[in-house]
């Protein structure tokens, strides 16, 4: 092969690439406050030319306890929080997972962990409410999300500019069944606030695997620091390609991950190894 014929395929690769971002916070108990830090952590994003930002889970809340967060809840269509992603998208022109966020549940004690989803209309055309809620019973940290959070149940994929996404939330990354069933989606999004205990053992691994195993890139925006609330979250908010190369990464603290994402390159990979025609349901 030439070195222009290379040339050549070296550029075709580029053509429809666009750039992602994955947001990471320290959130706190203030929700202006934290609205403050996204707002200005997104537009860093947009300065580097990103059209799709995702936030991470919970971006606007990290309540000193359980219950903060149910008392800042939101009905879906209404409030601040909500009204902060819709202005944003439209303001910026982009596409903007918002993270996830509390919204009013069936009984007024817990909430829907939702992750919703707005085009550069500011329109939200999306939401997936969180199905698998977090247990942990290790050493001196407890964590029961059903407490507080009633579950979704809905797997939830949109279309988009950039191809089809499927929502997920933090400890629905642990099961894999969830992301077979979104059926070939080109980029998977992953808000989520993994415990620092749980996260410095399994998260890089568990985000690489799911990439891997859908043959999708993968935009994983966390909580990463120490928090008001004496929590520790794991932080290492990342992007990976479908081969499962990391492209970008943000170790701890407030800040954004940027990367490229090219659909003739993941069209390529789908092309040279087809292993999600390959798949057979097995049951037992």
């Amino acid at each position: 092969m030439s070195a222009g014929d290379t040339t050549q395929k070296r550029i075709a690769a580029q053509v429809n690439a666009f750039k992602v971002a994955a947001i990471q916070m320290a959130s706190g108990p203030n929700v202006a406050g934290n609205l403050s830090e996204a707002r200005r952590l997104i537009a860093k994003a947009v300065e580097q030319g990103a059209r799709l930002v995702v936030l991470p889970e919970f971006f606007a809340i990290m309540g000193m306890n359980e219950q903060d967060k149910v008392r800042v809840c939101e009905q879906a269509g209404d409030g601040p929080i909500q009204s902060f992603l819709s202005e944003t998208a439209r303001h910026y022109k982009i596409w903007l997972v918002g993270g996830s966020i509390p919204l009013a549940a069936s009984t007024p004690d817990k909430v829907l962990n939702s992750c919703l989803v707005f085009d550069e209309q500011g329109k939200q055309v999306a939401r997936y409410d969180k199905i698998h809620l977090f247990n942990l019973e290790l050493g001196n940290e407890s964590y029961h999300e059903a407490k507080t959070i009633e579950p979704g149940n809905q797997v939830v994929v949109v279309d988009s500019p950039f191809g089809r996404i499927g929502l997920a939330v933090c400890y629905d990354l642990r099961f894999p069944e969830l992301f077979r069933a979104m059926k070939n989606v080109d980029i998977i999004v992953l808000p989520a606030a993994f415990t620092e205990t749980t996260g410095k053992m399994h998260w890089e691994v568990l985000v690489r695997a799911r990439a891997v195993e859908n043959l999708a890139y993968v935009v994983a925006s966390a909580q990463g620091g120490y928090h008001v609330n004496g929590r520790e979250t794991h932080g290492n908010t990342m992007i990976v390609d479908p081969w499962g190369r990391v492209l970008d990464r943000l170790p701890r603290g407030s800040g954004v991950v940027v990367a490229d994402i090219n659909p003739s390159y993941q069209a390529s990979l789908r092309t040279s190894l087809p292993a999600l025609t390959h798949r057979i349901l097995f049951s037992c």
